[in-house]
């Protein structure tokens, strides 16, 4: 008799335990990131009252009659199943489709996270606002003058100094692949009038020193009299200045000196690609490959050196390759133009925006118009994502039986992929939870009748004295 009513009891107690759950879920419908728990049961020990018999000759087996103690739980399990993607328009808010957590620190605890609803705290750094935990990933660095985002090191704070400075950047490099218009080397020798316009060329592109001044480059082609295929180039910087930057033009290792050539020869095949360039000097490059000279100009506005020279600075002209057209200067019968002329310099400029692509590359956007890659979010995989530990602020921690996080990027070793500007809704589902309620309550009710039953027939067993 007496077992019954602790099998109502403990019926009792788990019905009660799988509607903490459900209430549980159901207060967290609305929460980000969430991730719903299932209750599932399991009978226990039960007391045998008569063991099994094999059969034998004269009689066939008896089954063992045993009796049930009750209920418990056999697991509280997490479901790491999607929930929607609800778009915010945040930069900072992030969101994964697929397996995987962010990555959080917490004063030197590493936590997980799906609910990304970071933003930027007063130090420039990528947080959780509602308790300030870190988001871990890895910021790019400048190694031998390239931006190296190295995601073999252990993970890290991410800094977006929103207003930070961007330094200026020397030119370097100017590709210059404009057109020259062939049927002005079909004009006759001494043109006049509108063919002296049409028989030259100038073009110019802004340039940049290493203070972040802005100079102008003009090089101004003109056909080579008597010459279908060649032209020639004078090269000036500043040419409207009243300074001489004595800009200077050669091929070499190095620009030549000051004083040097200003003026080279463009040769062209005909079929109108380039086939070779001559500095002032004499040189001429190589028969295949990149033609690449190589221009110095003073810096006016620098305090002079020790020796009373200038600052010197020098970039690479890259008129193209031998035989090319896409990316080199060409000698096509259409208008003379100065299309894809592109050099590498910039002014000093400040981090007025970012973005964050599906890899989790957080690329800054300055006002000068560069745009270079500041860090890479971090995300985390586990063998068992369903042995992880919930930690309370939507965060989850390493057990036992999770296994070790494998942090790296998106999209790689089963990662899923990153999402800006949206967030991950609750995988609840209200309907789920409500039929699972109904049937919780039946099963409390149910257990309740069991207690109610047993203990009326204690009580007629009581009476039988009377």
């Amino acid at each position: 008799m007496m077992r019954s009513l602790f099998s109502g009891v403990s019926g009792l107690q788990n019905h009660q335990t799988r509607m903490d759950v459900i209430g549980n879920n159901i207060s967290n419908i609305n929460t980000t990131g969430f991730k719903r728990n299932r209750v599932n049961f399991q009978d226990i020990i039960y007391q045998q009252l008569q063991g099994a018999a094999r059969p034998t000759e004269d009689l066939g087996g008896v089954n063992p009659k045993e009796v049930g103690l009750g209920m418990s739980i056999a697991s509280i399990d997490t479901l790491h199943i999607q929930g929607s993607l609800q778009s915010t328009g945040v930069a900072t808010d992030l969101a994964i489709t697929g397996q995987g957590f962010f990555v959080l620190e917490d004063m030197g605890q590493q936590l997980f996270t799906r609910a990304g609803a970071f933003s930027i705290d007063a130090d420039g750094v990528l947080v959780n606002p509602a308790n300030g935990m870190k988001v871990q990933g890895w910021m790019a660095r400048e190694v031998e003058g390239y931006t190296v985002l190295d995601v073999s090191r252990p993970v890290e704070q991410l800094d977006i100094p929103v207003g930070g400075k961007d330094p200026a950047k020397e030119t370097t490099m100017i590709q210059f692949a404009c057109n020259l218009d062939k049927r002005t080397a079909e004009l006759p020798e001494d043109p006049t009038g509108d063919q002296i316009l049409r028989s030259t060329w100038s073009t110019t592109i802004k340039i940049y020193d290493s203070f972040g001044d802005e100079h102008d480059l003009q090089i101004e082609f003109t056909r080579v009299p008597g010459v279908v295929n060649s032209w020639n180039a004078t090269v000036n910087v500043n040419p409207q200045s009243e300074l001489p930057t004595n800009a200077t033009i050669g091929f070499g290792d190095e620009a030549p000196d000051v004083g040097g050539p200003t003026t080279f020869v463009v040769n062209f095949s005909n079929n109108g690609t380039l086939l070779s360039a001559e500095d002032g000097a004499g040189n001429v490059s190589g028969a295949s490959g990149m033609v690449q000279m190589y221009v110095a100009y003073d810096v006016q506005t620098s305090t002079p050196n020790e020796d009373g020279t200038l600052v010197r600075q020098q970039f690479v002209l890259n008129l193209g390759e031998v035989g090319g057209f896409n990316n080199s200067i060409t000698q096509y019968a259409e208008a003379s133009s100065s299309k894809a002329v592109e050099q590498d310099g910039r002014p000093m400029g400040y981090l007025d925006d970012f973005q964050i692509d599906s890899s989790g590359i957080i690329t800054g956007v300055f006002s000068n118009g560069s745009t270079r890659v500041l860090g890479q979010v971090a995300m985390a995989t586990f063998p068992n994502q369903g042995g992880l530990e919930k930690a309370g602020d939507n965060t989850f921690r390493v057990s036992n039986n999770s296994g070790m996080a494998n942090i790296g990027p998106s999209g790689i070793a089963g990662k899923g992929k990153i999402v800006a500007g949206t967030l991950e809704m609750s995988n609840v589902d209200m309907a789920d939870q409500f039929v699972d309620m109904i049937v919780t309550q039946r099963g409390f009710q149910a257990n309740s009748r069991t207690i109610q039953t047993a203990d009326q027939l204690l009580q007629e067993l009581l009476t039988l004295k009377r």
